[in-house]
């Protein structure tokens, strides 16, 4: 099952598509749609989805999994963020993606088996499950592969 992991953002969006069956997972591509903070906020969103609808398209994932907002320290980016994924979902919705959403918490619980570990415990975890030392340098890029890397593991 190709699953496409997304981690929210306005300014950043990663991604990470994975292969995964009962034993192994499979990074097929990873990356991020970054925006202009000069650029209007619509203008942003539009750039998101058509950037996302590019990939989707591309790599015609079964399946999406995306981080849920859960909490936010910045009360200013919380409302573009949330934008931001309202138009993630859109995309995924227009093409037909079956989309399931997991909090920071549970991606974390998944992975490490400890709800509250830390980036570099999640980092960790991806490199074991993917059976690597290299991941992309972008925390955006990386948390996405572990929201989908966590669907994977979450029996739906």
């Amino acid at each position: 099952m190709k699953i496409l992991g997304i981690d929210p953002g306005m300014a950043i969006v990663g991604y990470g598509l994975i292969e995964a069956d009962r034993d192994n997972i499979e990074l097929l591509t990873s990356g991020s749609i970054q925006t202009d903070k000069n650029l209007s906020d619509s203008k942003r969103l539009l750039e998101i989805y058509n950037d996302l609808t590019t990939v989707v398209e591309k790599y015609q994932p079964d399946c999406a999994s995306v981080e849920e907002l859960f909490f936010f320290k910045n009360q200013k980016t919380v409302i573009p963020v949330a934008e931001a994924r309202g138009v993630i979902l859109t995309v995924l919705e227009k093409l037909n993606i079956p989309t399931y959403s997991y909090t920071p918490m549970q991606v974390k619980q998944v992975l490490t088996g400890y709800g509250r570990a830390d980036k570099k415990e999640v980092e960790q975890m991806v490199k074991i499950s993917l059976e690597t030392d290299k991941l992309p340098k972008l925390d955006d890029t990386v948390d996405a592969i572990a929201i989908a890397i966590c669907h994977s593991r979450s029996g739906i």
